[in-house]
């Protein structure tokens, strides 16, 4: 069946009963280009803390799982609302006597667990700032630069680690005053705090005392997000930022305020998108969150699987390449099918642009299971943003519509020599990065508008109710030396789209150059079965077999290219993978471009010479 085909199918298909925040979007237009843009609807209340949420559900569904977790192979671990009040009161108590505040704020460590969970929301409960921080930078990292960094700036009074396994960065960065809890376990080299200690002692009047003291303006947490250049900046954020978002997210899935939303999520803490977005819609709307220990990779994809056998989430997150992994076993297992789709109202991807061939077959394996739609929606947005600043609550063959701005938020695109850039402002919008003034300065326009770094466009620009379509990161991009302006996010995705499911990223380089070339991020598993080679086969061996199938689809791309600004005219595999330590790669997996630019800058010299070297895929001058 053909994509058209498929879409008249998907179209005749009746849409899962599902109740979402109307669309609808106020703009006005200045002479001088720059739009701005609202929702048509009010922003409704929110708490001034998102604990009282957790008050408010531990009295009305106090049963109730709040987290749920696996236990290995022992069983599930289960935490109500009522009992998780009690255990944040109890550790608040603890905490308010160990002279913790913004300027001895809490580290965690460690991923995401029941304890960690608790031990944020007690420090929220009693107005302790906490920075959950990546675990790779305490286990993957061989110099330990990004977490002596983000300990220098933000002098922990206190720091939380599940087990021994962070004792050689705790050791390396933590100094002998800082206060160490461990989930279980005990430090070889130095004194710990058991974690079942903090919970030793009843709350008294002192933990309602501090909790009364929280207000909308009291930092919740210090989430680190990495720049293109140079090392992690502390996102500020504060309580109203987070309820704020919280309120304009419950607008956009209306339907949480009918059922609770259950769902089953990898996505790291240490992320606005898990630790913000979807603890927050959990936490707000009195729902349930099975932890889920899997990611979006080979040969842990499997633990996702499991999960998603035995519980029907009904809102269902993940990244592009989570989707993409989990594909093959929807493909393969009708009773994952079915089960996974039996309550599902919406699916929803964020943090990269999705491959429209994954798009498109998770929207027909879910119509061809139930005999409906399901929605398969999307939104946009940045730690600083809280993180959600935009959102499609509608259907659409489009995957690259990221929707509208929701209530609360304010929108004002401003042109860039042919695009628009995107800036928002609100009260989900950060006040800042910790600790610099410079930083938080450049960051904001002369009317407080937050720069979000995105370009956007109308989908149809004499009805922007139609929606907005990501542009590509403006950073991203560069010029030809013909002047010619390359937008390497359209550009990448197709590339990707092109050789899927071949490659997992690719790199665009050609600035001052005559030409486009791109490094790729093979995935040398798919490569691999494409080239009939045993799974013990080295790397350079299957990358040496697939090239000319890399070349056929070059020629190809380069055939249907409209010009200069989107023709890739060389190409090369790369063996070694993406530096966590370098900085080319996020520990959630995104590719710093500018970073892989830099480090490899012989590479990229080499992809220009002439005659090009072995290894370069090169596209001859006929298939220009």
């Amino acid at each position: 069946m053909s994509h058209s085909e498929h879409g008249v199918a998907l179209a005749a298909t009746p849409q899962r009963p599902v109740r979402l925040g109307r669309a609808a979007v106020v703009t006005d237009r200045r002479p001088d280009g720059t739009i701005y843009l609202q929702s048509a609807e009010k922003l409704g209340p929110y708490p001034r803390k998102l604990t009282e949420r957790l008050v408010h559900w531990a009295g009305h569904a106090p049963d109730r799982a709040l987290f749920a977790q696996r236990l290995g192979e022992g069983g599930c671990r289960h935490i109500s609302y009522a009992e998780a009040l009690d255990h944040v009161r109890r550790i608040g108590e603890a905490l308010i006597g160990r002279d913790l505040s913004a300027d001895r704020p809490i580290v965690i460590l460690s991923g995401n667990d029941i304890d960690h969970a608790m031990l944020g929301l007690a420090a929220n409960y009693v107005g302790i700032p906490y920075a959950p921080v990546s675990p790779a930078y305490s286990l993957i990292s061989t110099d330990l630069a990004k977490l002596r960094y983000i300990f220098d700036l933000t002098t922990p009074g206190l720091v939380f680690a599940a087990d021994p396994g962070y004792a050689r960065a705790i050791d390396a960065v933590a100094g002998p005053d800082v206060e160490v809890v461990l989930g279980r376990g005990s430090l070889p080299s130095r004194r710990s705090t058991a974690f079942s200690d903090l919970t030793g002692q009843a709350a008294t009047s002192a933990v309602d005392a501090a909790h009364a003291k929280v207000g909308p303006d009291t930092i919740a947490k210090l989430l680190f997000t990495s720049g293109s250049t140079g090392m992690p900046k502390a996102v500020i954020n504060t309580q109203r930022m987070w309820c704020s978002n919280q309120e304009m997210i419950r607008h956009a899935l209306s339907y949480f305020e009918d059922e609770a939303p259950v769902i089953v999520d990898w996505a790291p803490w240490h992320h606005t998108a898990g630790g913000n977005h979807n603890v927050g819609i959990v936490l707000y709307n009195g729902g349930t969150l099975y932890i889920d220990e899997g990611t979006p990779l080979p040969g842990a994809i499997e633990m996702t699987v499991r999960n998603l056998r035995e519980v029907a989430p009904n809102w269902y997150f993940n990244v592009p390449k989570g989707f993409e992994a989990l594909l093959p076993y929807l493909r393969s297992e009708p009773q994952l099918r079915r089960n996974f789709f039996s309550r599902l109202r919406v699916l929803w991807y964020a943090g990269a642009g999705i491959a429209p061939h994954v798009f498109e077959e998770m929207r027909i394996l879910a119509a061809r299971t139930c005999g409906e739609r399901i929605p398969f929606l999307t939104g946009l947005g940045s730690t600083e943003t809280g993180p959600y600043a935009f959102g499609r609550t509608w259907d659409t063959d489009e995957a690259t519509n990221i929707g509208l701005p929701p209530p609360g938020v304010e929108v004002k695109l401003v042109p860039e020599g042919e695009r628009l850039e995107a800036r928002v402002r609100g009260p989900s919008i950060t006040p800042g990065y910790w600790r610099n003034p410079a930083l938080t300065a450049a960051a904001f326009d002369a009317e407080g508008f937050y720069r979000l770094g995105d370009a956007l466009r109308f989908e149809d620009p004499a009805n922007p109710g139609t929606g907005l379509l990501f542009d590509g990161r403006l950073a991203e991009d560069f010029k030809l030396s013909s002047g010619t302006w390359v937008n390497v996010g359209p550009l990448r995705v197709r590339f990707i789209e092109r050789f899927a499911p071949l490659v997992r990223d690719v790199v665009v380089a050609g600035l001052d150059r005559d030409d486009i070339a791109v490094l790729v991020f093979p995935d040398v598993d798919a490569c691999r079965r494409l080239a009939l080679l045993p799974a013990d086969a080295p790397a350079g061996q299957v990358l040496d077999r697939v090239r000319p199938e890399f070349q056929r689809r070059l020629e190809a791309l380069a055939r249907e290219s409209t010009g200069s600004s989107n023709r890739v005219r060389r190409a090369v595999l790369l063996e070694e993978p993406p530096s966590l330590d370098d900085g080319e790669v996020t520990d959630k997996g995104s590719i710093n471009q500018r970073a892989v630019l830099r480090r490899r800058a012989a590479l990229v010299d080499g992809l220009y010479a002439t005659p090009p070297p072995p290894q370069v895929i090169a596209v001859a001058e006929t298939d220009r």
